[in-house]
């Protein structure tokens, strides 16, 4: 099962991470805003996620990070 983190602080919400996701689990939140007034991005369902790390590898931020247990 996939674990996935998301600094949600430094997050910018440019939503690059949400457009790669094969499964579409990743959308930018509606209702959070983090200190810098961006909506940063949260993941819908982690039990359906497949640990591909596109989302890691697109971030430019960094801010995404992707562990198996």
């Amino acid at each position: 099962m996939a674990k996935i983190t998301i600094n949600e602080e430094l997050c910018k919400g440019c939503g690059l991470c949400t457009t790669v996701c094969p499964k579409s689990l990743l959308v930018l939140s509606k209702d959070k805003l983090n200190s810098k007034g961006y909506h940063p991005a949260q993941m819908t369902d982690e039990s359906k996620c497949i640990s591909c790390a596109f989302c890691a590898t697109m971030c430019p931020d960094c801010v995404i990070e992707v562990r198996k247990d």
